[in-house]
């Protein structure tokens, strides 16, 4: 696990994007396209602005895919739907055809759409082990990461999948892909900032003994693959550094 500290999001940001560029061309150059994995909520907004406008010419996106790690059950014209926002901060400024993007249909039923979504990932790995070349993701000030939310049955999962699931505290369903398909995958980037995060970020790099009902963040340990956290040093406050 590597973690990346800076005294501003606009520096954070600026080296995420850099970091992101970085394991886009070497997946396009190794196996000739990019699987990335997308978070949502407002932490990335301006990193999805940043990457698609000021940093547009470093990547040849016509060879990425884009994925979600986690969708709100609301549909897709809804200002809350993490795709929406994907799209009007990064998709739209790129022009990115739309079957280049993997969407999650929140028009089926729940669990509808969790399947769906699998057999998605499914065909276009052909059939093979899904292994992303990058997941972002955000935490929440709970230790939710995706929709894996404390207490909730998506801790308990042990296949690497796709899943529904129902989090009491917000009233609602969420669709995630697991703690497992995550672990799967060759990159995995946290972007965390903000006083709120603090309390969570210690428990969840610093705690050795690990509850994960609890602290669901602390489910994400690559396979095989790489683990970085970019953080401020808002968020660090509680770490003992």
């Amino acid at each position: 696990m590597n973690l990346h500290i800076f005294k501003s999001i606009a520096e954070l940001n600026e080296n995420l994007i850099r970091y992101v560029i970085e394991i886009a061309n070497e997946s396009i150059a190794t196996k000739g396209r990019f699987d990335f994995v997308l978070t949502g909520g407002n932490s990335p907004k301006e990193l999805y602005k940043e990457i698609s406008t000021t940093f547009k010419g470093q990547i040849d996106w016509t060879k990425v895919y884009f994925f979600f790690g986690d969708e709100r059950y609301v549909l897709p014209d809804h200002k809350d739907y993490n795709g929406l926002m994907a799209k009007e901060t990064l998709f739209n400024n790129l022009q990115t055809p739309e079957n280049h993007i993997f969407y999650f249909d929140t028009t089926l039923p729940p669990t509808d759409a969790a399947k769906a979504y699998k057999t998605a990932l499914d065909k276009h790995f052909n059939g093979d082990e899904i292994l992303f070349d990058l997941i972002l993701l955000g935490m929440g000030d709970d230790a939710h990461t995706a929709s894996i939310f404390p207490n909730t049955e998506l801790v308990k999962s042990i296949h690497p999948t796709v899943e529904s699931v129902w989090v009491e505290k917000l009233d609602t369903y969420r669709i995630s892909l697991t703690a497992p398909l995550i672990n799967k995958a060759k990159n995995i980037a946290f972007i965390t900032f903000g006083d709120n995060k603090a309390n969570a970020l210690k428990h969840v790099i610093g705690d050795e003994q690990k509850d994960y009902f609890i602290y669901p963040a602390q489910l994400i340990k690559p396979v095989n693959g790489n683990l970085d956290w970019f953080v401020d040093d808002k968020a660090t406050s509680f770490l003992d550094l």
